[in-house]
C-alpha cells in the first residue's frame, strides 16, 4: 500500500510507516496529479483540494482528511470515481472550546464584559458547539442555541431562531459547517441583512469557516457600530486575508482554534483508524502528544490558570505583526495542550 501524507500532520510518521509499504510526505498545497497517480490512499488537511483535477486517472481509493471540515473534498466526484473518504468529526472540539473559553475570559478581563450578565448565542450545536455551550454555562452565561438541522430532526424545544439570537445576544459565536447551497446554506450566513438585524451590538466570534461571514459586511458592521467587536480565527480567502479586518478585530488568529496537540492527535488517530478499517490492516500504534513544558500551574483563580494553559493573544499578536506568515504560523504551530495535561495548584476551590 502506498500512502501520500500531508507533511504537517503531526504524530503520524512512526504509526503510518507500520501500516503502509510506502509513504511519501508532501506539503498539502503541493499534492499534484503526478504525485498521487500511483497512490492507494491520501491523508490530507484542508489545503489539499481533492477533486477531478487531482484524482482522475489515479489509483487512489481512499482519502482521510485529518480535519472536521470536508468542503475541500469533492464528494460527488469521489462517489462517481468509487473513492471512499472520511473526515474526523469532533476531533478538535475540545480545542476549539478551549479557544472560546480563553477568549471569553479575555473579553471579561480586557473589555469589561461581565460574563454572568450576558447572553451568548451559539450558531451550530454539533460536536464543537455543544462543548462551547458547556464552557459558557460554566462561566455563568445565559446560553441560546441555534441549529436548524438539529431543530428539524429533534423539534424546536431547546433551540432558538436566528432572529431571537440577533435580538437577545451580547455575543454570537459560529460553529457551523460550510454549506454553499440548500436549505441549510451557511455560506455568507452573516451578511449585511444579518448584521442589520442585530439589536445589542454583540461581539462576533467565528471559528468555523471564513466564508460563513461576509467580510465586507462584518467590516461595515464594525465601522458603524452594529457589532462592538470581533474574534476571528477563520477568514475568507485564506491565507490572503483582509488586513483591514485583521487590524480591527479584538483577536485575529491564523485558523488555529482547533490546533491543540490533543485535537491533532485525535485527528491523526481517527484518520489512521479509518485507513486500517478500509484496507483491513491490523496495526499496533499509539498517538500520544508530548507533555507540556510546565505541566504544573500555580494560579489564584481558574480563569488565570486557563490563560496560562492557553492565551490566544499570543497567536493574535503573531498574526497581526506578520500577516504574511499566515501559513507558516499554522504549519509551525507550537505545542498547546488542553487542561487534562495540567495540574493546577493554589487554586481556592
Amino acid at each position: 500500500m502506498k500512502v501520500i501524507v500531508d507533511d504537517k500532520i503531526p504524530f503520524i510518521k512512526e504509526a503510518i510507516e507500520k501500516i503502509a509499504d510506502e509513504v511519501v510526505y508532501a506539503p498539502g498545497k503541493d499534492f499534484t496529479p503526478s504525485l498521487v497517480k500511483d497512490a492507494d490512499a491520501l491523508i490530507i488537511r484542508t489545503r489539499t483540494r481533492c477533486n477531478r483535477e487531482l484524482l482522475e486517472g489515479s489509483k487512489v481509493k481512499f482519502i482521510a482528511t485529518a480535519t472536521i471540515g470536508f468542503d475541500h473534498i469533492d464528494a460527488e466526484y469521489c462517489r462517481e470515481a468509487g473513492i471512499t473518504w472520511t473526515n474526523a468529526p469532533g476531533c478538535n472540539s475540545a480545542s476549539v472550546a478551549q479557544y472560546l473559553q480563553s477568549s471569553l475570559i479575555l473579553l471579561q478581563a480586557l473589555k469589561g464584559i461581565n460574563l454572568p450578565e450576558v447572553t451568548i448565542g451559539i450558531i451550530g450545536v454539533g460536536n464543537v458547539g455543544s462543548k462551547v455551550a458547556k464552557v459558557a454555562q460554566e462561566l455563568g452565561m445565559r446560553v441560546l442555541l441555534n441549529d436548524l438541522p438539529r431543530e428539524d430532526k429533534e423539534g424546536k424545544q431547546g433551540f432558538s431562531s436566528l432572529q431571537t439570537l440577533a435580538e437577545e445576544c451580547d455575543i454570537l459565536t459560529f460553529h457551523v459547517p460550510l454549506y454553499k447551497e440548500g436549505r441549510y446554506k451557511t455560506c455568507h450566513l452573516a451578511d449585511n441583512a444579518f448584521f442589520q438585524s442585530l439589536k445589542r451590538k454583540p461581539v462576533i466570534i467565528n471559528t468555523s469557516r471564513g466564508e460563513i461571514i461576509e467580510t465586507g459586511a462584518l467590516l461595515n458592521a464594525l465601522e458603524t457600530g452594529l457589532v462592538s467587536d470581533a474574534i476571528i480565527d477563520v477568514w475568507e480567502n485564506e491565507p490572503a486575508i483582509n488586513l483591514t479586518l485583521l487590524d480591527k478585530v479584538f483577536l485575529g488568529t491564523p485558523h488555529i482554534a482547533g490546533y491543540s496537540a490533543d485535537g491533532k492527535a485525535n485527528a491523526t488517530r481517527m484518520s489512521l483508524d479509518a485507513l486500517c478499517r478500509y484496507f483491513n490492516v491490523q496495526a499496533d500504534y499509539q498517538i500520544i502528544p508530548p507533555a507540556p513544558s510546565q505541566p504544573r500551574i500555580t494560579a489564584d483563580t481558574l480563569s488565570a490558570a486557563y490563560l496560562q494553559m492557553y492565551d490566544p493573544r499570543q497567536d493574535s499578536n503573531a498574526l497581526k505583526t506578520h500577516p504574511e506568515l499566515f501559513e507558516k504560523l499554522r504549519g509551525d504551530y507550537p505545542l498547546r495542550r488542553e487542561k487534562e495535561a495540567y495540574t493546577i495548584v493554589n487554586h481556592p476551590e
